[in-house]
């Protein structure tokens, strides 16, 4: 079956762009498909496609990922190296702490137990968009 047919996209950018996407993936530890995916999905957003997407400098030469929320000019730059975007599919609330299921790609869930008191403060809901923050052993949520 031919690639296109499969879902591959080919295309072509110039040193310059290449040499940005390689330091983004090497300071994030992802690799270029994860960071394309995200571009990609982050398109729905929206509603005309927009005239252009930058990359701050500050985001490709810093070796600490960040996220950028809708509610504030600052990103927020967290620690750890393992940012995870995803759907959240379930949120069960305990007494006191509420369990989140986020799908990170089709059939690839993460769950994470925080606060209920978290839970509500983030506002998470199934079917909104989080993150899965890991850190060492642990896995953090985040939200836009």
């Amino acid at each position: 079956m031919p690639r296109k047919e499969q879902g591959w996209v080919t295309f072509q950018i110039s040193e310059e762009e290449r040499k940005i996407l390689e330091e983004f993936c090497e300071n994030s530890q992802r690799t270029k498909t994860e960071i394309l995916r995200e571009l990609i999905r982050g398109l729905n957003k929206y509603s005309s496609v927009p005239t252009s997407l930058s990359t701050s400098k500050e985001t490709v030469n810093n070796n600490t990922p960040e996220l950028e929320f809708a509610s504030s000019k600052k990103p927020l730059k967290v620690s750890s190296r393992n940012v995870l975007k995803g759907i959240i599919k379930r949120v069960t609330t305990g007494t006191i702490n509420t369990e989140i299921t986020l799908e990170i790609v089709h059939k690839v869930e993460l769950t994470s137990i925080i606060t209920k008191v978290s839970a509500e403060e983030l506002e998470l809901f199934a079917g909104t968009e989080a993150y899965a923050v890991i850190k060492s052993n642990d896995i953090v949520i985040a939200k836009d």
